[in-house]
């Protein structure tokens, strides 16, 4: 084939053959699109319900300005670990006989001390209060928590959280490792055996203490930056303290203030003083919100930087494949630019491998993100994850009275959005393989 001929850019082994040659996703594919739509939609759609700070309710019907708090972190400390209200509790009809036994005896032991005549009517009275109070308590539909937080909020807004750092951290490794098996690919020689040995250094170290290094440098630089930033603001502070107090001071001897009423001025003096250096310079310490940008940031970053690995050697594979390919030798023989190359010719042909590659690392990454959370390294509290949702759970269940609906939903949530994850990349794998075409 002369260059004149040859063409510039490689056949769509992807397009289809006919309707025997079309490949489907299937029915688990199909299953898995849908189970990750219901949760993706269940998760951040009710974010302006269960993560959008509001005036407790209490406060707003007495007319008060009360606290602003999210629905995920709002306490109710008279519903302490509840169950869901239609799980019906097998020990109610013991509870109910033991408190009315218990009501019973305690009316008759009053009235026994106070020498008056017991009323056998009070303790159905006393029922009849305690069921009013009973059926007016808050229902909630996936429990409560050991501090009367809504498990459901909880739970969907720990899913966004996992769910949004797991695609973040997905594409942040996708992305490096798209580029690296590339470049390493397209230059080869020295050049590719070197970043491939970088490659299998990088494989050979523990994922695990390679995140928990980097969370734990980052948090050590972020608290000498904090202590640092205390030091120099409390200087200044105290420079722009010390000739106001001592002016005070003047002021009041000249006043004739002396002994406790000199003390007392000074004092003043100092207050305001410290007062005014507060809203001048700040007290140093990180706003709580930013923190936890930083540490979420700090896991994005951990995550998605150790997990490229598999996504370099696949894709510098297909371009050294690519590249013996007679297109790509006709579009350098006739001069086409290198990144030319890159965008017209080999990047089209690597859509499929990225696509399916992409969609196996999200349920990896939300993985990693539920693990290290489980393990106190991730998202901290108060912001929930699935897994430190998991993580409070586990160690309410105990021989005594075990709170399972605290373990049972973020285990559940986790592990069939991960299945149908996996799903779904199965499904893009065999519909996106130009070997399985045309079978």
């Amino acid at each position: 084939m002369s260059l004149a001929t040859a063409p510039t850019s490689a056949p769509d082994l992807n397009a289809p053959r006919g309707r025997a040659g079309r490949a489907r996703l299937g029915r688990a594919g199909w299953v898995g699109i849908l189970a990750l739509v219901l949760v993706g939609l269940a998760c951040f759609a009710t974010l302006p319900w269960t993560a959008v700070a509001r005036v407790e309710r209490g406060y707003a019907v007495l007319g008060a300005d009360g606290p602003m708090t999210a629905m995920f972190e709002r306490q109710n400390r008279s519903a302490l670990r509840l169950p869901p209200w239609w799980w019906p509790t097998g020990d109610a009809r013991f509870v109910a006989g033991y408190e009315a036994a218990a009501v019973d005896a305690g009316m008759r032991r009053r009235a026994d001390a106070a020498g008056v005549a017991f009323d056998p009517r009070l303790p159905e009275v006393a029922k009849a209060a305690a069921e009013s109070v009973a059926a007016s308590r808050p229902r909630y539909w996936l429990g409560t928590d050991h501090l009367g937080r809504s498990v459901l909020a909880r739970v969907l807004v720990g899913g966004a959280i996992s769910l949004a750092i797991g695609v973040a951290a997905a594409g942040l490794s996708v992305t490096i490792g798209v580029l690296y098996g590339a470049i390493a690919g397209y230059l080869g020689g020295r050049v590719d055996g070197a970043m491939m040995r970088v490659v299998d250094v990088l494989y050979g170290l523990p994922y695990v203490l390679l995140v928990v290094l980097l969370a734990v440098a980052v948090n050590g630089a972020l608290d000498r930056w904090q202590a640092g930033r205390m030091v120099t603001i409390r200087a200044q502070s105290e420079a722009f303290i010390t000739p106001i107090v001592r002016q005070a001071e003047e002021v009041a001897v000249r006043e004739g203030k002396r002994g406790d009423a000199l003390t007392v001025a000074v004092e003043q003096a100092r207050q305001d003083a410290r007062e005014q250096a507060r809203a001048r310079f700040g007290t140093g310490e990180l706003n709580p919100a930013t923190a936890q940008t930083i540490n979420l940031v700090t896991l994005l970053v951990a995550i998605g930087g150790v997990s490229w690995l598999t996504m370099a050697r696949v894709v510098r594979g297909q371009v050294l494949s690519l590249k013996a390919q007679p297109f790509m030798e006709a579009a350098r023989a006739i001069g086409v630019p290198v990144p030319r190359q890159f965008a017209r010719h080999l990047l089209p042909n690597l859509v499929g491998v990225i696509v399916v590659y992409a969609t196996l690392t999200v349920p990896q990454a939300i993985l990693q993100e539920s693990f290290l959370s489980f393990l106190g390294i991730g998202v901290k509290p108060p912001l929930p994850s699935w897994g430190n949702l998991a993580a409070d759970g586990l160690s309410e269940l105990n021989t005594v009275r075990s709170h399972w609906w605290m373990l049972l939903f973020p285990c559940v949530l986790l592990a069939g959005t991960l299945l149908a994850l996996n799903f779904v990349g199965e499904a893009l794998r065999e519909k996106l393989d130009p070997k399985r075409i045309g079978k």
